[in-house]
């Protein structure tokens, strides 16, 4: 029997009612593309679902800190994108967050790879879902090395002989990378890594796998690509106001040439660009005698539904829209990356919706090689004794042996929480 169009559209009025029509908030964080994808997504899978949905969003700085505080508080959104290590803070023992596995009517989890539901469990619940997997990698300006006329890079060394050559082409405020704060810290962890073979922090033991010299070591080459101008200086970059990469007119003009993203930002650090600039993206530079490339790669940010909320059911209707159905995965598109769901990636790769560009990055990160990462390395505790005392280095009061010795300190202390 075939329904008329209003008999189809009474069942559908009827389907979205019994579910109940819901208020929801969502929360995330993320650049200018990313909040408008997500809005429209909302948007649309609210439509389809009979439920309003709120918008929450900020950038990355900060979001932590308050995302915790209103976990604490009980004020958490309904729905909320989680980065993956905080998992193991918010919920350890598996109760912090809404089991998803309580969804699987409604959540078609079959989207996804077993070692992917493993990445967002914890204690045996589904804590998160991951939205895609994502690595570290080195994304160049092409039109600009082009114009110094340099082939892109491979090793270090060669990074490292083309800061006097930018000077010299294009002038003093001409940069072939960056990297200060967190950028700097990475760039540190990865150089380190490579140097020694193993992750600073070792995630079967909870205890630091570098040796002091390995710190040392790591340090001084940040003061390297500072002295030899591949990098802005670290008081440079405070004195400018500490502008995001994505935010900066340099960046956006072409003047800082270089650097060191998750690959599911491409869209944020790639709008800012003229037509005319080309970004392409390198494997993971190099050094001699190195042990491993040392990607850092992780899941990226989950979709988490609160424990705290009373419309889980209609929370888990919207994750899956958003993650699973044509409607919300058209509207993300990739901004955040590749999607880990099967289906997602289906429909985006049918439609050309995901660039070439960003399926060569996705390879990079799933081909290279490097130890496990540990959750810890993405604690405020962590970050803070890495960045705070590679800028004490950087301002000169630490030489690199001492801000060593200060990481290992502040680290040793941040994990003794999770030994005792």
């Amino acid at each position: 029997m075939k329904l008329t169009t209003l008999s189809l559209a009474l069942a559908t009025t009827a389907l979205v009612t019994s579910a109940g029509a819901e208020d929801l908030r969502m929360s995330w964080w993320g650049g200018d593309s990313r909040h408008a994808a997500t809005q429209a997504a909302l948007e649309a899978c609210g439509a389809k679902h009979g439920h309003t949905i709120s918008p929450e969003y900020t950038g990355w700085s900060g979001h932590f800190e308050k995302l915790t505080t209103q976990i604490a508080g009980r004020t958490e959104a309904d729905l909320m994108q989680v980065n993956w290590p905080w998992l193991s803070f918010y919920s350890a023992d598996g109760g912090g967050l809404a089991d998803l596995n309580k969804f699987s009517d409604t959540i078609d989890l079959s989207n996804w790879e077993a070692s992917q539901i493993e990445a967002g469990t914890m204690n045996g619940a589904l804590n998160g879902l991951p939205v895609s997997t994502t690595g570290r990698l080195f994304a160049f300006n092409k039109t600009t090395w082009d114009a110094a006329g340099l082939d892109l890079p491979t090793t270090w060394d060669e990074l490292l002989a083309a800061g006097p050559v930018f000077k010299e082409k294009l002038g003093e405020d001409y940069y072939p990378f960056e990297a200060a704060a967190l950028d700097a810290a990475l760039i540190m962890t990865l150089y380190g890594t490579q140097r020694s073979g193993n992750p600073l922090i070792d995630p079967k033991t909870n205890s630091i796998a570098w040796s002091k010299d390995d710190f040392v070591s790591a340090i001084e080459f940040y003061g390297q690509l500072v002295d030899s101008g591949v990098i802005p200086a670290w008081q440079d970059v405070a004195s400018a106001g500490n502008v995001p990469l994505h935010e900066n007119p340099k960046w956006a003009a072409g003047k800082i040439a270089g650097t060191y993203q998750w690959d599911s930002t491409y869209f944020k650090i790639s709008d800012p660009l003229g037509e005319d600039q080309e970004l392409v993206y390198v494997d993971l530079l190099g050094q001699a005698g190195m042990k491993t490339p040392g990607i850092y790669r992780k899941a990226s940010m989950v979709f988490s539904i609160s424990a705290n909320s009373d419309k889980q059911q209609a929370a888990a209707e919207v994750l899956n829209c958003l993650l699973n159905e044509p409607e919300g995965v058209s509207a993300l598109g990739s901004t955040r990356g590749v999607p880990a769901s099967a289906t997602a990636r289906e429909q985006l790769l049918s439609a050309d919706a995901i660039q070439p560009i960003q399926i060569e990055a996705q390879a990079k990160v799933i081909e290279a090689e490097g130890p496990g990462i540990h959750p810890m390395m993405e604690f405020p505790s962590v970050r803070s004794a890495m960045q705070d005392n590679l800028e004490l280095f950087a301002y000169g009061e630490l030489d690199a042996s001492e801000a060593a010795d200060e990481m290992i300190m502040a680290i040793e202390e941040a994990l003794e929480d999770i030994r005792s």
